[in-house]
């Protein structure tokens, strides 16, 4: 990069709705050194809160007419996009979800000019069939790909053969103006904010707080998500008799009120990268449970910030929130130290700032995936 005109970069994500892959590519689009770049943003879905967000910050979108990626309108969206491309002189295109991978890194490439980025921000075992040999075929037309923890780096050079050499590594960072601790009643609330989807294993977290429910009668389990495992979900708190100590509360806007109630956040999954609504609750002042999968470890990094416990087992999770529950200042120690990590080292503006070095730096010298061993 050299002095002058800010460099023209295109953000790209499947839709602009709620998401923690739509947040992080917004948060880094408003946020961009308008000095130095000039953020476009593109979509398939360009409504949603997301994109209000952006046109207040005068960030322009592009909406890519597809309906799908079988049928004629995957064409006529990959020409818009090479289009505008070219006509608005993109210089470095990112993509942070697989559709986008999958479908605007090779439109990009194509265009020649630009560099360009993708993202892994969740384990590829999530991604199936065609959608995986796709992504692996994208890898090697990328001039880099961008991942959210270091399990990610280890994972796509292990797993997916990536030569470490073009994996970035970028924290997802929070608003902690936003995120922030609230007023708590001092009750045994434990919660989750999470979609509800298989690999989140909430039925885990269920079965451990029926286990403590039996001895602990003042405790409450939050729910807070929509998704596919709603009604088994439901049905396994009637069946393990804690329906009426259960509240389910469908996907929200804004998670802070939701957060700020809850004194243990559990996050059960099976399957985790850097997870967001992890993050949102260490800064929200919860006492964070998580599995000690993917990067949770990365931000539970130790004892007195929180607890791990093993994937699946809710024997152990129910010890881990039973020792919680009988002793508050513990808890509350460890909701302090772990969302003073999170203000000091995950910030927006952290996670921009290092966001903007792997822009320049590919932008000085952009490297080809084609060909590597």
């Amino acid at each position: 990069m050299t002095a002058g005109k800010p460099v023209p970069v295109l953000l790209m994500t499947y839709s602009l709705g709620i998401g923690g892959s739509e947040r992080q590519m917004a948060e880094v689009a408003r946020a961009l050194d308008r000095r130095r770049f000039e953020p476009h943003v593109g979509a398939i879905h360009a409504n949603g809160m997301r994109a209000r967000e952006l046109r207040a910050a005068g960030v322009p979108i592009v909406e890519l007419p597809v309906t799908s990626f079988g049928s004629h309108t995957a064409l006529l969206g990959a020409w818009k996009l090479y289009r505008y491309i070219r006509e608005h002189g993109i210089r470095l295109v990112h993509s942070f979800d697989v559709p986008m991978n999958i479908f605007a890194a090779p439109v990009a490439w194509l265009a020649r000019k630009p560099v360009v980025l993708t993202s892994q921000r969740a384990h590829r075992s999530l991604t199936a069939g065609l959608y995986h040999r796709l992504l692996r075929v994208t890898d090697r037309i990328t001039d880099g790909i961008v991942v959210n923890c270091e399990f990610m780096r280890r994972h796509l050079m292990e797993d997916e053969g990536v030569p470490g050499r073009f994996i970035q590594l970028c924290y997802n960072g929070l608003d902690t103006a936003v995120f922030r601790p609230g007023e708590r009643e001092g009750q045994s609330t434990i919660g989750v904010v999470c979609a509800l989807r298989p690999e989140k294993d909430l039925g885990t977290l269920i079965a451990a707080f029926a286990r403590v429910a039996a001895v602990e009668k003042g405790v409450r389990l939050l729910i807070v998500g929509s998704g596919p495992e709603l009604a088994g979900l439901q049905a396994l708190a009637r069946e393990l008799d804690v329906a009426d100590k259960c509240r389910f509360e469908p996907a929200a806007d804004d998670v802070v009120p939701w957060l700020q109630s809850i004194d243990i956040f559990v996050l059960p999954s099976r399957s985790e990268a850097f997870s967001n609504s992890l993050m949102e609750a260490m800064a929200c002042g919860c006492c964070a449970v998580a599995s000690r999968v993917g990067g949770n470890p990365e931000l539970i990094r130790n004892e007195g910030m929180g607890c791990l416990f093993e994937a699946g087992n809710a024997a152990d999770l129910a010890a881990v929130l039973a020792e919680l529950i009988a002793n508050p200042g513990r808890r509350r120690a460890m909701a302090e130290a772990g969302g003073g990590f999170v203000r000091s080292e995950l910030s927006i503006a952290a996670s921009v700032q290092r966001m903007e070095e792997i822009y320049s730096e590919r932008l000085l010298e952009p490297l080809s995936l084609l060909g590597y061993d």
